[in-house]
């Protein structure tokens, strides 16, 4: 039997998982600087597109389950970022908005993706490729997924 196909740089998972990491990394400094995570970042990117949004939208757009994002969204609003209220509509549903506080931030942080951009050495050419190509590798596997489900 020839288990080359088995060798961890024959897969595909592990640059997509060691690159994660690597990206995860490299904002981590640039993130501190306004005393955010790299989960709390994403979650601000979600409510600057759409401000006053239910908990679960929120949860859809990141593939993150309600278990991880509520304490996020927890300690994010005791940071003064975001309030939690209930839905006037549905009594059962959150819906998550940014206070003045998570709206400033926006200006200070409009500067982060040039200053990743700088920092992984890339040209904007190849992350713009890059993005579209992993883009369109998550619209085949969530096609994928929902039809097996």
């Amino acid at each position: 039997m020839n288990y080359d196909s088995l060798k961890l740089e024959k897969q595909i998972c592990f640059p997509l998982y060691a690159s994660s990491r690597a990206v995860t990394a490299l904002y981590r400094p640039l993130l501190e600087e306004f005393d955010l995570t790299y989960p709390q970042y994403l979650v601000l990117l979600v409510l600057w597109e759409t401000d006053k949004i239910p908990l679960k939208d929120i949860g859809d757009r990141l593939f993150l389950d309600s278990g991880t994002l509520t304490p996020l969204l927890k300690k994010m609003e005791s940071n003064g970022l975001l309030t939690r209220e209930r839905s006037d509509q549905d009594e059962r549903s959150l819906v998550v908005r940014l206070t003045t506080k998570g709206k400033k931030l926006q200006k200070k942080a409009i500067c982060i993706p040039e200053r990743l951009l700088e920092e992984s050495g890339l040209t904007l050419e190849k992350v713009t490729d890059l993005k579209r190509d992993l883009d369109e590798l998550l619209v085949i596997l969530e096609q994928k997924l929902r039809n097996s489900a």
